[in-house]
């Protein structure tokens, strides 16, 4: 065998060391492609460079969907972020009519998108926009062709099965009148700016309720990227793991606790979790 032939199968089980062979199938994370989880806020260059690699570089096809910002209409200029950043192939998808995100032609942009990009705002409009139209499939296609989803803020929870804050009344109610989201993660919810806004018991009240959900929280200037039923943290802050449980580098035998329910704890850049698992996988120093 070749040394070039060797590097390769090298670089291969590398891979599938890192982030686990999904050949098998997975029961949190999507089978194919990638998701960018962001908490919102400002974020760094470094995580626009991230999010262009999974999409393929800076020339690929990225469709920008800020419906959840709220304005009637949205023009090219909601893509700008990203063309400033560099991106060439940036497109705008927007509507709050339900038949319109039904129809071939509003979808066009999808069917060669290697990546979607959700902003910020009010997640719940997200739902009411595209939830069990043409659209919402579409969007799961871009994954299945191993493209990327990501979005910040109201586009980091619209990402979990379960919709945290999602009550068209007031942001400020975890468990409202709207509470399943596009399910990229299955059995999830997830909130954002965690940290920023002193948030970080808030997913307890999800988790108390439904126990069964895996509660994770972003902070802002942080993502946790998914692959299969992986994430690793990056970025500048913290992401928060609400899942029964408590991990420590310094470990825990001589730490008090409150109960079980009121339990989570923090990972910060390069750490790494396994979402079927439920367990931390790795630590950075």
């Amino acid at each position: 065998m070749t040394f070039i032939h060797l590097t390769r199968s090298c670089l291969i089980l590398a891979c599938i060391f890192w982030w686990g062979d999904s050949s098998k199938g997975t029961e949190v994370g999507p089978e194919k492609g990638s998701l960018f989880i962001v908490g919102g806020g400002k974020f760094s260059d470094e995580l626009v460079e991230r999010f262009f690699e999974l999409a393929g570089g800076k020339d690929a096809s990225i469709v920008v969907v800020p419906t959840a910002g709220g304005a009637p209409k949205y023009g090219e200029s909601s893509g700008d972020f990203f063309r400033k950043k560099g991106a060439t192939n940036v497109s705008v998808l927007h509507t709050h009519d339900r038949k319109l995100a039904n129809t071939e032609a509003f979808c066009e942009p999808l069917k060669s998108a290697k990546a979607v990009w959700f902003g910020g705002g009010r997640q719940w409009r997200l739902v009411d926009a595209y939830k069990g139209t043409l659209v919402e499939k579409m969007f799961h296609d871009v994954l299945a062709r191993g493209g990327v989803i990501g979005g910040s803020s109201a586009g980091a929870t619209i990402q979990g099965s379960y919709l945290a804050r999602g009550d068209t009344r007031n942001n400020q109610i975890m468990m409202g009148d709207h509470e399943e989201g596009l399910g990229f993660l299955k059995n999830t919810a997830i909130d954002q700016h965690v940290i920023a806004r002193n948030r970080h018991f808030d997913l307890l009240n999800v988790i108390r309720k439904q126990p069964e959900l895996l509660g994770l929280g972003v902070d802002e200037n942080t993502a946790i990227e998914v692959k299969g039923d992986q994430f690793v943290v990056r970025g500048a802050s913290y992401a928060l793991v609400y899942d029964g449980q408590f991990w420590s580098r310094e470990g825990v035998d001589l730490k008090q606790f409150p109960e079980k329910e009121s339990l989570f704890y923090f990972l910060k850049e390069g750490d790494r979790y396994d979402l079927k698992e439920r367990k931390v996988i790795s630590r950075s120093k």
